[in-house]
């Protein structure tokens, strides 16, 4: 007998469950008032902060507690399923905490990720800022400066960052910075700015076509000073990689992408609980809606779509699944985790465009949630990597070549 099965454990079965009901009794019956108000939830964040679901401890449950890699999947499809936009406030913080746990010491871990989150009564969040207005895909191009004052042992952060998730205002900045400019990507390090920081502010607030639950704005480093020991990984650290550097050695994996590659799977598996979202209210509606004296999804034109829609919701979740179990095994080979986020993003996009197309002109209004998870699976194409970056990263991996 084969050891092998796809069955969830008992204990990811009832994180399905619970994640699934706080999206059904919370989540959805105020997503449409935060997509139009365009605000962080606070009061959503408040009620998942008291249930357990927004917190340091459930991110290190769900994210190191399973040696499956799942939990993760199946806990963000399920939120996400709910809305994205207050998804992503709920979740926001966690590509902090991913970005600090992708460079720090233990020392530096334990200090900085419960104040990502804050407690229950003193909420707190978190913010990744890598981006930059002359470097989103082309992370090489960061120009936000990091000098060493070694008289006062602090470093001094200097640029502008560009659509952060959180970004100004919230408690914990993780800022992706270059030391050695003229090594590109290999001369970058990771610092945490920590809460009442002088010189960091928050400038444009950005308006967006989805998602606009979750906050996104500039931030801005002006003389920012911190101290030392905020620099993640610490200095030894970093002057010994920045030495294997200049002799022509192989360095670690730029900061900034090793964030994202740890978080894509988890970015895929939010696209696909959009796309379900869409594919279940579309199916309900294609049975109930009554058009020639018969429900129209007795009509081939919209069966075979929503049988569509349901293969390929199946098929990137698989492909999710696997990207998932094979990063925590750390057995990535092919880029699996950039081609289960460049499927999940583009199934999203296809499968709320169908679910319009199903309602008609019912699903082109606001009386139905279908346009809104339509504007909301968009950014699964852009962000954490557009669909091009992803190709570009699985095509280096599979050829073994620098595609340019």
């Amino acid at each position: 007998m084969s050891d092998f099965s796809l069955a969830l454990s008992e204990d990811q079965l009832q994180l399905q469950k619970w994640v699934h009901d706080f999206a059904e009794d919370v989540i959805r019956p105020a997503a449409a008032e935060w997509d139009q108000r365009e605000e962080t939830p606070w009061p959503i964040l408040e009620q998942a902060a008291e249930v357990g679901l927004y917190g340091w401890e459930f991110m290190a449950e769900i994210m190191r507690g399973d040696p499956t890699g799942l939990s993760t999947p199946i806990a963000l499809e399920e939120l996400f399923w709910g809305d994205a936009g207050i998804g992503l406030a709920i979740m926001g913080s966690g590509l902090a905490a991913a970005g600090i746990a992708a460079a720090a010491t233990p020392d530096q871990l334990f200090e900085w990720v419960p104040q990502c989150y804050g407690t229950a009564d003193d909420i707190k969040l978190g913010a990744f800022c890598a981006s930059e207005p002359d470097a989103g895909s082309d992370v090489s191009a960061i120009r936000t400066r990091a000098v060493y004052d070694e008289a006062s042992d602090e470093w001094v952060l200097n640029g502008t960052k560009t659509w952060i998730t959180n970004g100004g205002i919230a408690d914990i900045h993780v800022v992706v910075a270059t030391v050695e400019p003229e090594l590109r990507s290999r001369g970058h390090a990771s610092f945490v700015v920590p809460p009442g920081t002088a010189g960091l502010s928050m400038g444009q607030k950005f308006h967006k076509h989805g998602i606009r639950a979750s906050h996104t704005a500039e931030v801005v480093l002006d003389d920012v000073r911190v101290p030392g020991r905020c620099l993640l990984g610490g200095k030894e650290k970093l002057d010994e990689r920045l030495a294997r550097v200049r002799e022509g050695k192989p360095g670690n994996s730029q900061a900034a992408m090793q964030t994202f590659e740890a978080t894509r799977p988890a970015v895929a598996a939010q696209a696909i609980g959009v796309a379900r979202a869409a594919y279940e209210y579309s199916l309900q509606y294609a049975k109930e809606r009554v058009q020639f004296g018969k429900p129209i999804i007795q009509n081939q034109s919209i069966a075979f779509m929503l049988a569509d829609m349901a293969t390929e919701i199946d098929a990137a979740r698989m492909m999710v699944w696997r990207a998932a179990w094979l990063g925590k095994q750390k057995q990535y080979k092919n880029a699996e985790g950039s081609m289960a986020k460049l499927k999940a993003g583009r199934v999203a996009v296809w499968a709320t465009e169908r679910a319009m197309q199903i309602l008609g002109g019912a699903g082109y209004v606001t009386d139905h949630p279908v346009e809104r998870w339509h504007r909301d699976a968009k950014i699964y194409d852009i962000f954490e990597g557009t669909e091009q970056i992803q190709q570009l990263v699985i095509s280096r991996a599979i050829s073994g070549l620098r595609i340019e």
